[in-house]
């Protein structure tokens, strides 16, 4: 069994301050000591197992049932499941190294057959369910899987249209029942291992090491093809277990407050992979909610009432304006909210200034004003995540300092960080003792974060991937560069003290005909950070200035006309509506702040994102924008799975609207429906 399972609950080790690199006078590299040793034999299929030994009758998950209450799973009980499930995969004749794939939605099924397939020494090949057809078969045909499980029939059709194209997979099964006295998939599977002794999976988990591969994990394929990053048990070792370790604040209990977590990201994306693992590597109760949807997630979160969450930033956002939204229509008005987010933002930023021995901390005035909006607005803002969230994994786009300070102030912890499949999730995070607000952190420890001469982001470590996976050649193929470091394709800058702040990818880059270079992804991640925007794109190459494309979500748009008492608006309708278009022309002058990129040879100085060959600067406006009566989706090939927006796509299919915002009419600042 693996050895040095890191428990929530145990002493943590102090957190190191970064080891900084300089070059020319600019912060060049940061590294952070590894705060957990780095685990020599097993794999990640022994932490059911050590769990199951060291506290059986601790939960490990709960299980939601169907009238809404939740029922606990123990550590004992889990690892029986994954028993079970692995001796009917073995008795299926997966062999060691075969790959199964797993397309479904967050639930208890989809890490109980992750854990199972690797006690059976299989490899693991998420695939995101509404990943179009011809992107799912090309992934499975590509990591050469043997089995499939899909969660229900929807998805069961769609690889059963595509069968003939995967020569090498043998077996397809659907996670749920087709009918209520049918055995789902699960029961299916076990049942057929029946006869087997549990001694055949513990002889497959003996022969794993960390240095095996666990997973092919595919990247979302935002400008290209999704790749195949082959993970290993010694890559996600590292990530989970220095996480944990930095992390203790969010996954330690108290005597009163035992710690959940409940997870909704899609468990094919790393991030959520990763919240999932180090959830059953701490020991930490894990619920899964298959469903963003506002209904559904509020009743879950009601339900679990978790301590801690792994969440993407729009999630904030709602919370944030339907709190506004129902003071606004509440007896006190929106100008009481008002006074107490801006309470709550001077205290957030008081308070981070505190940790970091920066200030003194809140002062005795600003306290005081903070009890007094606590009971009134903060606590129901509290109450709409179940009512004990203390803390929150934030990824996937930037959250905004604005957003982040406030939910500080109001009492939630946000650690935002920044990450890649490649690097098994998380490359940086804000560390709990010493958060920045407007920055994504220090590099998670263990991991070393560099800026090349261009800007570009590097990172090297443990936690950094084999290689990318060669489906002809079934191998291998490895990447890292010169000194070991892996470039990311993003750009971005570490300040003096190591923090990182990532500006966007560097081919998203635009040159606008005045010699400037943009960097769109800022702007893009504060205006899609407001509710009623669902996705925007920033344009401007070979243009006299930036631009944007926006869309409306059709939530946030609903919520936006009761607020102000309309009738809900076909968002065909709200692209031309005056209302909206003034409401969003506030909201672009608030944060159209895009970056400017100098040519190599400019200063790194504070305030500027770049190595010590290129800065990005802040201060550039969008010169106009453009509401789209449609919103990007996967199926228009605008969107990746994971909800990511494919720019070359947009630019191509909508060249026409791009040119619209460049013609006489709108003019900078203006808006065009």
């Amino acid at each position: 069994m693996s050895s040095g399972n890191v428990r929530a609950d145990s002493p943590a080790p102090p957190l190191g301050r970064p080891r900084l690199g300089h070059e020319k006078g600019a912060v060049t590299s940061a590294f952070v000591p590894a705060m957990a040793p780095a685990v020599q034999q097993g794999s990640f299929a022994d932490v059911p197992f050590v769990n199951a030994y060291e506290a059986p009758d601790a939960p490990a998950f709960s299980r939601r049932n169907r009238d809404g209450t939740w029922r606990d799973v123990t550590c004992a009980e889990f690892a029986a499941d994954v028993v079970a499930v692995a001796k009917g995969l073995i008795a299926h004749g997966m062999r060691p190294g075969a790959r199964l794939a797993i397309v479904s939605r967050t639930r208890y099924e989809w890490t109980l057959l992750d854990f199972a397939a690797w006690a059976a020494g299989l490899i693991t090949v998420p695939v995101h369910p509404d990943a179009p057809p011809e992107q799912a078969a090309a992934i499975l045909r590509d990591a050469g899987v043997s089995a499939c499980a899909v969660e229900g029939g929807a998805e069961a059709r769609t690889l059963a249209a595509i069968r003939h194209e995967l020569p090498d997979l043998a077996h397809l099964w659907q996670l749920t029942a087709l009918a209520a006295n049918e055995t789902s998939a699960i029961g299916q599977i076990a049942a057929a291992g029946r006869g087997l002794p549990d001694s055949v999976v513990a002889e497959r988990r003996a022969l794993l090491s960390p240095w095996l591969a666990a997973t092919l994990a595919y990247t979302a394929g935002t400008t290209g093809e999704p790749k195949g990053c082959v993970l290993t048990h010694a890559n996600l070792f590292a990530q989970v277990d220095n996480a944990v370790a930095l992390l203790r604040p969010a996954f330690s209990s108290g005597p009163d407050e035992p710690s959940g977590a409940l997870l909704f990201l899609p468990l094919a994306h790393a991030l959520g992979r990763v919240a999932a693992l180090a959830c059953v590597r701490a020991r930490v109760r894990l619920g899964h909610a298959p469903d963003e949807g506002t209904d559904d997630l509020r009743a879950d979160l009601a339900g679990f009432r978790p301590t801690f969450l792994f969440a993407a930033p729009h999630v904030l956002g709602r919370v944030f304006v339907a709190g506004r939204a129902a003071a606004e229509t509440s007896v006190r008005g929106g100008a009481f909210f008002e006074r107490a987010a801006r309470v709550a933002r001077r205290y957030g930023a008081a308070a981070e200034a505190g940790k970091r021995g920066a200030a003194a901390g809140p002062g005795l005035g600003l306290r005081a004003a903070r009890s007094l909006y606590d009971p009134l607005v903060y606590r129901r803002l509290r109450e709409a995540f179940g009512g004990r969230l203390g803390h929150v994994v934030c990824g996937g786009a930037p959250l905004g300092r604005g957003l982040r300070v406030f939910f500080e102030g109001a009492g939630v912890s946000v650690h935002e960080s920044y990450g890649l499949t490649e690097a098994t999730a998380v490359a940086t995070i804000t560390p709990p003792g010493a958060p920045r607000a407007g920055t994504a952190g220090w590099p998670l420890p263990g991991l070393a974060v560099g800026i090349a001469p261009d800007g570009e982001v590097l990172v090297r470590g443990p936690q950094v991937f084999s290689g990318y996976w060669d489906g002809e050649r079934r191998d291998v193929v490895r990447v890292a560069g010169a000194g070991g470091w892996f470039a990311t394709g993003d750009v971005g800058a570490l300040d003096a003290d190591g923090y990182l702040t990532v500006a966007g990818r560097k081919a998203d880059l635009l040159a606008t005909t005045d010699g400037r270079r943009v960097a769109p992804g800022p702007v893009e991640a504060a205006l899609r950070a407001d509710p009623l925007v669902s996705q925007c794109v920033v344009v401007g190459e070979g243009r006299p200035f930036p631009a944007a494309l926006v869309t409306l979500d059709p939530d946030g748009l609903a919520r936006w006309a009761a607020t102000v008492g309309r009738r809900p608006l076909p968002a065909g309708e709200a692209a031309r509506d005056p209302e909206v278009l003034r409401y969003l022309q506030r909201l672009v002058d608030e944060v159209s702040e895009v970056s400017e990129v100098s040519e190599p040879g400019g200063a790194g100085e504070a305030g500027h994102v770049g190595g010590a060959g290129g800065r990005v600067s802040s201060g550039v406006p969008l010169g106009a924008f453009r509401v789209l009566a449609r919103d990007f989706t996967v199926a228009s090939g605008h969107l990746t799975p994971c909800g990511t927006v494919r720019r070359a796509a947009v630019l191509r299919d909508l060249a026409d609207e791009v040119g619209r915002l460049y013609r006489p009419g709108p003019g900078p600042g203006g808006a065009a429906g």
